[in-house]
């Protein structure tokens, strides 16, 4: 099994990583003193194949176990979704010595953790990602949150799990477009902080899509390793060495509140903002024409998007002001210098925004 540390002193937890070990979080879990009630929050699709082992696996070492169940999609990670969970707590009788299990993707991780912080005053809670996309990010780091209508993540906190418990067999019931959406945060590890795990990904990226298990082992132990270390250099984003990680987010996270999240799954929106950060940077000369098409070829070859149908620009625009990174009125991108160097931009000129925005929407294709 694959243990890496995210090292935050008090807030330090594991992130463990193996084939086949969900059957046994019930024996690992017992020695974290988290308390003996449990309640697993899952959503339907996760929950049909994977509570009942969970459950069992809990029961067997004395847990008692509740399950509450969200429906499935980003809609769903709100407020109102979160109320209904506190009712459920409530009614399940879940007090301070109680523990929250998220079995489930992004939403369910990022809807668990916020109602785990606020849910009287904070309670533990464990993460078991189910999704590739959880897996190598989502999962780590303790941001936890729900939408807004005006903004993707406006409401939230930095609250860290207890434990990540990840296993690789659960990906083999993953939707394809799920995986393949999952494909823009791992190549955005290369680009950000790896340039020979990008070369890697060029090599490899069919065998990555087939799930060829010793590739998939690395990629997602590289992924959550170089994680890991920026959460532990900076938790809350307040040095700007964590925020590197928003690479394409940008643009992404206002494409997904355009489109009310019924359009784009998040890596695919995330792909398109990458996109768009590539040639932003390009244009302003300080990343070559050869780093712009590695990066969207490596996209393509992924199977994700890299332009967007239907969407005005000028709309995308308007969704930047409210993004979370605007400052003093200034949006800041993180920007490629080169494949895996990036630095934080907040004098982007307006002017290419639009012309970029403009390019990626022109005659495009999904």
């Amino acid at each position: 099994m694959e243990e890496i540390k995210v090292d935050l002193g008090e807030r330090s937890y594991k992130i463990l990583v193996d084939n086949g070990n969900l059957k046994d979080i019930g024996k690992v879990l017992k020695d974290y003193h988290l308390g003996k009630k449990a309640t697993i929050i899952t959503n339907p699709l996760v929950g049909n194949l994977y509570q009942d082992m969970v459950k069992d696996s809990l029961v067997k070492e004395g847990f008692e176990v509740a399950i509450a169940r969200v429906p499935d999609g980003e809609e769903y990670k709100s407020l109102e979704w979160a109320s209904k969970l506190y009712d459920e707590l409530l009614e399940h009788k879940r007090d301070r010595y109680s523990f929250i299990l998220a079995l489930g993707g992004g939403v369910i991780g990022d809807l668990a953790g916020f109602v785990a912080s606020t849910y009287m005053r904070g309670i533990p809670f464990v993460q078991v990602p189910t999704s590739l996309l959880a897996q190598v990010d989502a999962s780590i780091g303790g941001k936890v949150a729900v939408n807004h209508p005006l903004g993707k993540n406006l409401v939230g906190s930095f609250y860290q799990p207890k434990l990540v418990y990840t296993d690789l067999a659960v990906l083999k019931t993953l939707a394809r477009r799920e995986l393949i959406a999952a494909l823009a945060e791992v190549i955005k590890y290369g680009i950000i902080k790896d340039r020979e795990f990008f070369g890697y990904l060029e090599k490899n990226i069919d065998e990555v899509k087939t799930l060829r298990q010793d590739v998939l082992k690395k990629i997602v132990a590289i992924c959550t390793r170089i994680k890991s270390e920026l959460v532990s250099l900076d938790e809350r984003e307040e040095k700007g060495i964590r925020s590197i990680i928003n690479y394409g987010h940008t643009i992404g996270h206002a494409l997904e509140v355009l489109t009310k999240y019924k359009i784009y799954r998040h890596g695919e929106a995330v792909s398109i903002g990458m996109v768009a950060a590539a040639k932003i940077a390009q244009r302003m000369e300080i990343l070559n024409k050869e780093g712009e098409r590695r990066q969207v070829e490596l996209l393509e070859r992924a199977g994700l998007p890299t332009k967007v149908k239907d969407v005005d620009p000028l709309g995308i625009i308007k969704a930047l002001s409210r993004d979370k990174k605007v400052q003093e009125g200034r949006i800041r991108f993180i920007l490629a210098t080169e494949i895996g160097k990036v630095e934080t931009r907040d004098d982007v000129p307006p002017e290419i925004i639009k012309e970029v925005l403009q390019e990626i929407t022109e005659n495009s294709e999904r």
